[in-house]
């Protein structure tokens, strides 16, 4: 599958990845989020071309997850996150969190504490039912109502897509549950 076609695939931990599918993308958030907002200063921080940074800020202005906005002050131009964008930070402390763990064997190299008290900032999974806290073994995935939304008679790159990944997850689905295998990812 071509990577523009990732966007056809009706699954909502694929097609994020056309937007954030590289680091650059990622970093220039965290460099939102640490309160970088005029372009120089993202080039800067990051080191990263100019062209680089400029397709990438695009792309975020593009997908509603970033606004360029003249400054209060000053005549340049700065980037703001969007509410759209605002939401990613959780996704930024799931990678800090599984960072911190896996790939910080001194410890924490940054410590998000909580401004209001003496707590530190983690991603939790929950059930949003009963709020038991989950782990992947607990969670089974299943057809959604975006799976097959819009599939008529007429054939298109999203209800290809949808009748592909819902065919294969029925043959992976019905193949695990005839032989009881279990999930190498999750155990």
């Amino acid at each position: 599958m071509r990577y523009e076609e990732l966007a056809d695939v009706p699954c909502s931990i694929t097609r994020p990845l056309v937007i954030f599918g590289d680091r650059w993308t990622l970093l220039v958030l965290k460099s939102c989020f640490s309160g970088i907002r005029r372009f120089n200063a993202f080039q800067s921080a990051l080191g990263i071309s100019r062209s680089r940074l400029q397709d990438r800020l695009d792309r975020l202005i593009d997908n509603g997850i970033l606004v360029k906005q003249k400054a209060a002050v000053g005549a340049h131009e700065e980037y703001r996150l969007t509410p759209k964008g605002h939401d990613i930070y959780p996704i930024l402390l799931a990678i800090r969190d599984w960072g911190d763990t896996y790939m910080a064997p001194e410890g924490p190299p940054v410590r998000y504490g909580h401004r209001d008290c003496a707590g530190e900032a983690h991603v939790r999974l929950e059930c949003d039912s009963c709020g038991t806290e989950l782990t992947a073994r607990e969670v089974i995935p299943e057809p959604g109502p975006g799976l097959l939304a819009g599939v008529g008679s007429e054939p298109t790159a999203e209800s290809t897509a949808a009748r592909r990944y819902q065919s294969a997850n029925q043959v992976a689905t019905s193949s695990a549950s005839a032989r009881a295998v279990r999930n190498p990812l999750t155990g």
